[in-house]
């Protein structure tokens, strides 16, 4: 195990504890010790284990020196496996509802034998929880809310999640003797932000081993439906999968089908048919009195019986056949790219390979749980140019934000490791600053002067009416020293609405104000949302693909920001961490 996830271990420890009712001094450790971790580096914890030294850091006793030690080593703990069972798995369950704590969850279980969700939905439905000391009727109504929001939000999987568990899968289909070829198709495929379920399309002639292998795929929960060439699995996590197995020169037609949404099949099928054709999950074929009589002029190679099955060998082609450029599946909605196909106006979208660098990363200086060299490092190893450093300011103490003090002595700290050249990498100075609840920034001007570029983010008062939370970004935006605009709407993806704000008029501050605004990466926010970005990057605005890594791993998640800039049909012009280093250096400089 990696030391952040040992640390993981250690902190749900910690919780389970709680839940418990343990002594608080004995939860405190752990957390404590799962802390101690995460400001350490990896090869320094593999250091300490060899020499038997890892009781000399501050925050780890013998206890926990030897469970830190056995999970290294072995993957495994069986003092917490053994805790893990004696919870009851409905008290464990409640804490995914937002607000509600260990310490509130067993003082709803043992004041009014609250074991689970439904029994916790009865309570606050008749006033029980509300009654009781430390909580009230807000509290009761938030509660409601959050239950409310689960079972709402509980249908959908965020899209990293879904890739995390169909990219293997797809892989062992292709693997297959009897798999001609395979992919995944759905909303997963369009890089949507969460997915609803997977959608699995095979070609292959000898059906049976493959749904034999498919319904026995590790994790799976339960088989929902099984047939000659048909299956559906659910997963542990609540996931559902199908997969579809049709004959090889079916395959481009079931994986454009299963691809888009509705709208694009809609609109394909339309334009098929004014073709004289007939577009569906199995074929092309001739539609017979269908087409104004040009288009059916146009349409006499495709008829005289022959299906375009066989002939089409990729979906290029397929698109080719109705006169239309290839459409990414990330553009397949319905939102214009069909017109857009026509006329050859389709944008040569981002793609990964074209990312150099990304700002917006946190350090264990804040709520990071890797070092600067260890994220410098990571950096590296994903052959990026530069690295910008944005911890969180002094108002986000729930995040351990840095004081001025130790925001210089960071700074001082980046300055040092660039000139060692430790790593083939450049490290920016950055911060994360807080935009305060009247539109102020968190470090005042001087402070500000002494970074490469600044992410200016609300994270408090989220309640506010959408005229003051517009004017108080706004006002942000407007301060000379802010470089970019981090996560706009403060949304946590099947977790919590954003807040109220006018997005226009703030996209329309940024520009007129030379800022950037971020596309955050992170699974949970891709904020801004792809929907504004096409009209926002038409009139200008830029963007930043930032995965607001709190960890090395976390880098890669740029990823899933990468779906999103492309569903919003963005190019690597709009794009400042598409340049080289020395184009940002610049324009950090200059702007």
């Amino acid at each position: 195990m990696t030391k952040n996830e040992i640390a993981d271990v250690l902190a749900e420890i910690g919780t389970l504890l709680e839940l418990k009712g343990e002594n608080p001094f004995k939860v405190r450790a752990y957390q404590t010790g799962a802390r101690a971790l995460e400001a350490i580096e990896d090869a320094e914890l593999a250091r300490l284990i060899g020499e038997e030294k890892l009781e000399t850091v501050k925050g780890i006793g013998e206890a926990l020196a030897q469970k830190i030690t056995e999970l290294r080593t072995t993957g495994r703990l069986g003092f917490f496996d053994k805790l893990k069972a004696s919870i009851e798995p409905g008290l464990a369950e409640m804490l995914q509802i937002p607000g509600l704590g260990p310490k509130k969850i067993r003082a709803l279980h043992d004041k009014l034998g609250i074991a689970d969700i439904a029994a916790l939905t009865a309570a606050c439905t008749d006033g029980r929880v509300a009654a009781l000391d430390g909580f009230g009727e807000k509290t009761q109504e938030k509660i409601l809310a959050g239950i409310k929001n689960r079972e709402a939000y509980g249908r959908r999987h965020m899209w990293w999640d879904a890739e995390e568990i169909a990219a293997p899968i797809v892989a062992g289909l292709r693997k297959l003797p009897q798999v001609k070829r395979a992919e995944a198709a759905g909303s997963l495929r369009r890089g949507m932000e969460t997915v609803g379920d997977l959608d699995f399309i095979v070609a292959a002639d000898d059906v049976a081993p493959v749904v034999g292998w498919f319904t026995k795929l590790a994790g799976v929960k339960e088989v929902t439906a099984q047939g000659e060439t048909k299956a559906s699995v659910r997963f542990e996590s609540g996931l559902q999968a199908d997969l579809r197995i049709v004959p090889d020169d079916q395959f481009v037609f079931a994986l454009h089908h299963f691809t888009g949404s509705k709208d694009h099949n809609v609109q394909m099928r339309q334009r098929a048919l004014a073709r004289g054709l007939s577009l569906s999950e199995w074929g092309l074929v001739p539609a017979e009195g269908e087409g104004t009589a040009k288009e059916k002029a146009e349409a006499a190679k495709a008829k005289a019986g022959k299906r375009e099955n066989g002939k089409l060998k990729n979906e290029a082609e397929l698109f080719a056949a109705l006169s239309l450029s290839f459409i990414p599946p990330e553009l397949r909605e319905g939102l214009g790219e069909i017109e857009a196909a026509e006329k050859g106006e389709l944008p040569r979208l981002v793609e990964p390979g074209d990312l150099r660098g990304a700002f917006h990363n946190h350090t264990t200086e804040s709520d990071g749980r890797n070092t600067l060299a260890e994220m410098a490092a990571a950096a590296a190893a994903l052959g990026w140019e530069y690295l910008g450093i944005a911890d969180h300011s002094k108002s986000s103490y729930q995040a351990n934000g840095l004081s001025e003090e130790r925001l210089l002595k960071q700074v001082d700290e980046i300055h040092a490791l660039n000139a060692s050249k430790r790593f083939k990498i450049h490290v920016f100075t950055g911060t994360e600053c807080d935009i305060l609840s009247d539109g102020r920034l968190d470090f005042d001007d001087a402070i500000l002067a002494k970074l490469d570029y600044v992410v200016a983010s609300v994270h408090n008062a989220f309640t506010q009416e959408e005229a003051v939370m517009t004017a108080r970004v706004i006002r942000a935006i407007e301060h000379p020293r802010t470089t970019m605009l981090g996560h706009l709407t403060g949304r946590l993806l099947l977790r919590r609405e954003g807040y109220r704000i006018d997005v226009g008029k703030v996209v329309d501050a940024a520009i007129a104000n030379k800022v950037i605004i971020e596309l955050n990466a992170s699974p949970w926010r891709l904020d801004l949302d792809w929907r504004y970005w096409r009209k926002a990057a038409d009139k200008g605005l830029l963007c930043a693909i930032n995965p607001d890594a709190h960890e090395t791993g976390g880098l890669e998640q740029v990823r899933a920001g990468i779906n999103s800039a492309r569903k919003g049909w963005l190019t690597k012009e709009n794009i400042l961490n598409t340049r080289g280093l020395a184009a940002v250096k610049k324009y950090f400089s200059t702007r």
